[in-house]
Order: structure tokens, then sequence, then C-alpha cells
């Protein structure tokens, strides 16, 4: 890569940095009007919600040198704001705990954290406040570490109770990111009833995707005639996105459905939906028909996409 394109990158995310912590006021020398620093705030964060934590534990969640939480830690101590008590399985390790003190000082921190962001939030649209977390979740992914090739995400059929997480996260995602709402809830609903009711395991396939024992995505193979397959209900939680998990979900609908004895996969999408449309176009699929509706309570243009098997 040039060297002026990485000092632009370098640029743009010190740019970003200034922003951010401009607005959520960690430049303050007491976070949020409280007595405490940044780091004296995460440290009662961690506290106040982990049960009797070590010190070596905090210290790793938040990369804190071991000397400086110690000094953290005595001061906490002094204020009586924590108190500790030595592990029975380990007397080398001592148990920290928020003392009533403690989480009387805590308490207007949290909310003003809590009021803070609700601030941030409020003036932005339903779709606006869905992009910034779906964003949010791709920085927090990718600086974290996540990659497909670590396989931590399995496929696997669908057990009791699967259908009710699909329906749910498909109207939470789309009225968070799109702003549909009750029409689409009800749409789902009766989508999801349709297929459970009529399921025909030799030709039809729901696939729940794992990542570390959690469910992070869906789809379904429904057989719209004798010749004819149907992909629905594809989904992929804001925090797996980036991983190909898309893409792997429509190559096991098309791989089934071809062993199955289809010869055509056909879906319907809307074109405001570009990842998913993308991973259709990628996989093959042509589309032949184009329409406006409001069938979800919002302007749309639905689409018809097919694949020749």
């Amino acid at each position: 890569m040039p060297a002026r394109e990485i000092a632009g990158r370098i640029a743009a995310v010190r740019r970003f940095n200034r922003f951010y912590t401009r607005k959520i006021g960690v430049l303050e020398e007491r976070l949020l009007q409280s007595p405490f620093a940044l780091a004296e705030a995460r440290v009662l964060y961690e506290l106040a919600h982990r049960r009797l934590p070590t010190a070596t534990e905090i210290g790793r969640e938040l990369g804190l040198d071991a000397g400086y939480l110690s000094r953290i830690l005595t001061r906490f101590e002094r204020k009586r704001l924590i108190e500790r008590t030595v592990s029975k399985t380990d007397a080398r390790q001592s148990l920290l705990r928020l003392t009533a003190t403690g989480r009387q000082a805590f308490a207007p921190l949290e909310s003003r954290s809590r009021d803070l962001v609700r601030g941030i939030l409020k003036p932005l649209s339903p779709p606006d406040q869905g992009r910034l977390l779906d964003n949010m979740q791709s920085i927090e992914s990718i600086l974290g570490g996540r990659r497909a090739d670590e396989g931590n995400v399995t496929l696997r059929t669908h057990r009791y109770g699967d259908m009710a997480w699909v329906v749910a996260r498909q109207i939470e995602i789309y009225a968070q990111e799109y702003g549909w709402g009750a029409r689409f809830e009800a749409l789902m609903i009766r989508i999801a009833a349709d297929i459970l009711e009529n399921f025909d395991p030799a030709r039809e396939r729901i696939w729940i995707a794992e990542a570390d024992g959690e469910r992070v995505g869906s789809v379904c193979v429904i057989a719209e005639s004798n010749s004819t397959a149907r992909l629905r209900l594809l989904l992929v939680e804001p925090k797996a996105r980036g991983l190909g998990l898309g893409k792997k979900l429509v190559e096991q609908c098309i791989e089934f459905a071809r062993a199955a004895g289809f010869r055509k996969m056909t879906l319907w999408t809307q074109d405001v939906l570009h990842a998913a449309r993308r991973i259709y176009e990628k996989a093959g699929f042509r589309l032949i028909e184009r329409k406006k509706h409001r069938d979800f309570g919002v302007a749309l243009v639905g689409e018809t996409w097919e694949l020749d098997l």
C-alpha cells in the first residue's frame, strides 16, 4: 500500500478517535461529573457487573497495568468503596466486591452514562440507530480479532424454540435498521407458522448458525412446488456480519436444494438490503422482477430472484 494512503488511513482513525472521545465526554478530568477518572469508572463498572472478580480478571479485561490497578483498588478500599475476601479455592487470590457505599457511589455514574447514550440515540431515526449499532459492532468485531477463518461458526438443523428466535430477531433487527413495523411483524409470524405447520423434513430444511454456542444466523429452504425451492428468512446477527456467514448459509441452501432434486430456487427480497443482494448475485441468482409495495408499512421495492439448479 502506498505511504500516502497509509498516512491517510492513520489520519482518518485519529480523526474518528478525537470525534468520539469528545462525543462521549471521556476528555473531562472527572467522567460525567463524577468524582472518578475514566480508568476508575471502568474498574467500578467491572466490579458492579461481575460476581466476586479478582484483580487479575479485571486487569486482564481492561488491559490495565497491575501496579496502576493496585493503586486504584487501594484508593477504593481506603474510601470503603470495596471489600476484599480471600478465595476459598486459592488463598493467594482476593475476591473483590463493591460495598453498599461503593454501589451508592457508582449508581449516579451508571445513570448519567445511560442518559448520555440515550441523548445520542434520541435524535436518530430507527434505521440510523440500527446502522450506528451495526457499525459499532463491526468495529468491535474487526479490532477484537474475529475472523471467518477461525472456524467458530457452525450450522445445525433447527430445534424446538429456534423459529421463535428467528422471528423475534427478524422483527427486532429490521425495526431497528429500516423502521419496518407491525405489518412486517405480522407477516413474519404468518410465514414462520406456515413453515412449521407444513414442514416436510424430506425436502425442506431450517438451519441455525451458531458461534461459540450462541445463535447468530438462520435460513430456510421450503418447497414452492415439486421443481422449485424457495429460500426464506435469511438472517445474520449484526455482531456476526463480516464473517462470510450469509454466503455460507446461502450456499448451504443451494447444495441442499440440488441434492433434494429441485431444478430451480427462488427468493423474494428488498432493494434496500444491499448486502443480501450481493450474496444472491454472487451465488448466481438472477433478478427477474421488481415491484413497488407497502407490505411492511413503508414504501419499498420488492425483488424476485431465481437460480437454475
